[in-house]
């Protein structure tokens, strides 16, 4: 299978503090679906950050093989507080740079009402983010991140905030999106238990990347232990 992205020998540092990352080298193939973990701190959205070109690496090597990324950042950074309703919101994911004023196409539309649909918000599609659930609302930024028809989806701390109930749901919801669209999926959080029977490999940072490979062969200290499935 062809590449989705690749990291090699990468290394990063804010300025003269000690580095975040080091000696980094991570392959994702096309079509994966990868959860990325470790402890606050230890450098996992950092190597988020570099993977979509909001950081460039000290040294080292990030190559992005996909034209088209849609990107979840975490929920204190996404503008949940935002005056929109879920349609608008996913509206924006749908816009480029080219047509950043005036209606939107009727191929553009149907995407986006797609988007609403797949994510199972038809219902709320009129109604303001803020009146939804954290986990409603984290639906709704997912899906403005497929109105852009992405490759790879990245998704930062998506269950930060979200109960329990609601992060197995949008487990389950991402599960169904990976088989249904084909798409590339990076699921970043130190809480990775509820997509643990989902995704593929598992990818463990603490500076560096300590672990990787099927989540059933993490070692037991690793797990996480707020989700149990028999």
């Amino acid at each position: 299978m062809s590449l989705a992205l690749r990291l090699e020998q990468v290394m990063f540092a804010y300025g003269h503090a000690p580095p975040v990352l080091r000696d980094v080298d991570l392959q994702v193939e096309r079509g994966e679906f990868v959860a990325i973990a470790g402890p606050n701190g230890g450098g996992k959205t950092t190597l988020v950050r570099l993977v979509v070109g909001l950081e460039q690496p000290t040294s080292g090597r990030v190559e992005l093989m996909v034209r088209k990324v849609g990107y979840l950042p975490q929920r204190t950074q996404a503008g949940i507080d935002a005056p929109v309703t879920v349609r608008e919101l996913v509206t924006t994911g749908r816009a480029s740079r080219a047509r950043l004023i005036g209606p939107l196409s009727a191929a553009d539309r149907i995407s986006v009402q797609e988007a609403i649909d797949r994510v199972g918000l038809s219902p709320s599609a009129d109604r303001r983010l803020t009146t939804l659930s954290g986990g409603q609302q984290q639906r709704a930024f997912i899906a403005k991140a497929l109105a852009g028809e992405p490759s790879l989806l990245v998704l930062d701390e998506p269950t930060t905030g979200v109960d329990a109930e609601s992060q197995e749901s949008l487990a389950a919801l991402l599960d169904r999106l990976h088989s249904e669209l084909g798409v590339t999926i990076l699921y970043v959080s130190h809480e990775f238990g509820a997509v643990e029977r989902f995704v593929q490999r598992l990818v463990l940072v603490r500076r560096s990347i300590v672990f990787d490979g099927p989540p059933h062969e993490l070692p037991g200290v690793w797990h996480d232990p707020s989700h149990v499935h028999v």
